[in-house]
């Protein structure tokens, strides 16, 4: 059975004044239904574009699709006309957006912002996807939905702006969903409540989930696989327990050892990754990470590593991933996958 998306080597270039922005730089993989996978990395690796690109909310110009393709079952997306990536964007590929408060329209109802995309792609008539808005509510745990369903964006909670993003994404019945930080500015118990229904909404449906974040812990309770981006390219990828058990790059063995420990007695200092991911202008010759890579090499500045399987199924960006003598007198983090 054929992924329901594919990305191949993928680059999404934006072309300004100061010079071309590798936004989004050779990134590949594939989606099966039903699956879950997270995308994790620092602000400004490329995470966030990559999903835009998938919706083909990017303007044009300024960016510009250099090279690759994006496939939704098997067709490419990027040679559908408007009209067509319009049926698409909303009915079979939705998205949640990052912060709801500036993605919901603040003078129109919540009931009717949810029942566009339903009059839009599935022809309710207005009271017919009003009702189906109320129950969409409901579903996704808004009290008293027939009555908030009138309220504007600003009567709501983060919390509860959140949930009406998703019952937005939710309305079609999409194949896709991509969560682009879903959790960003909520409190611990709100976000652990969105995860949960995120979970709920795709075991009930079988949708497949492209998670978008920071929080790694995030990553390992909901993630099948796991792709680390830096830079505007992905630097490894494999299964959760690949990626947290056995990590092959010096920069996920970084954002690993930055997670506070709670399974051990003898915490010790977080170990910060220094200095600042580089300018997507001006990259730094060799490996992208390797002025901030403590175990960097001659030949890291002057060639870059190619993502290549190391292992079944596990791949990385590094020239020393396949030397099992090095990565284990390197990689001092203890892995383990978080809970």
């Amino acid at each position: 059975m054929a992924p329901v998306l594919e990305v191949d080597d993928f680059h999404m270039h934006f072309f300004t004044r100061d010079g071309v922005v590798k936004a989004v730089d050779g990134v590949t993989f594939a989606l099966e239904a039903g699956e879950t996978l997270g995308v994790v990395g620092e602000s400004g690796s490329g995470k966030s574009v990559t999903a835009l690109s998938i919706m083909r909310l990017i303007p044009e110009p300024p960016g510009k699709v250099v090279k690759g393709d994006i496939r939704f079952r098997g067709q490419s997306i990027l040679a559908m006309s408007e009209k067509d990536q319009r049926k698409l964007r909303g009915n079979r590929i939705s998205m949640i957006f990052q912060d709801p408060m500036t993605s919901l329209n603040p003078v129109q109802r919540i009931g009717k912002q949810i029942s566009e995309p339903l009059r839009l792609h599935k022809n309710l008539s207005k009271k017919e996807a009003w009702e189906a808005a109320v129950e969409l509510l409901d579903r996704v745990g808004i009290p008293q939905a027939r009555e908030r369903a009138k309220n504007y964006p600003h009567e709501f909670s983060g919390g509860m702006r959140q949930r009406a993003m998703i019952a937005i994404a939710l309305a079609c019945g999409p194949d896709i969903i991509i969560a682009d930080e879903p959790t960003t500015a909520l409190d611990v118990t709100i976000q652990a409540q969105i995860l949960e229904l995120i979970q709920e909404v795709q075991s009930r449906s079988q949708s497949a989930v492209i998670m978008i974040t920071h929080d790694l812990g995030v990553v390992a309770d909901m993630a099948d696989h796991v792709m680390v981006m830096y830079a505007g390219r992905p630097v490894e990828y494999g299964t959760a327990d690949d990626v947290f058990y056995h990590p092959l790059h010096p920069y996920t063995w970084g954002l690993l050892d930055s997670l506070p420990r709670h399974d051990v007695d003898d915490k010790g200092k977080l170990q910060p990754i220094h200095g600042s991911p580089p300018s997507l202008i001006h990259l730094p010759s060799g490996c992208a990470f390797r002025p901030r890579c403590t175990h960097a090499t001659e030949l890291c500045a002057t060639k870059e590593p190619p993502l290549v399987e190391v292992r079944s199924g596990h791949l990385a960006a590094c020239h020393y991933s396949d030397d099992e003598g090095w990565i284990g007198a390197c990689c001092t983090v203890v892995t383990r996958r978080a809970s």
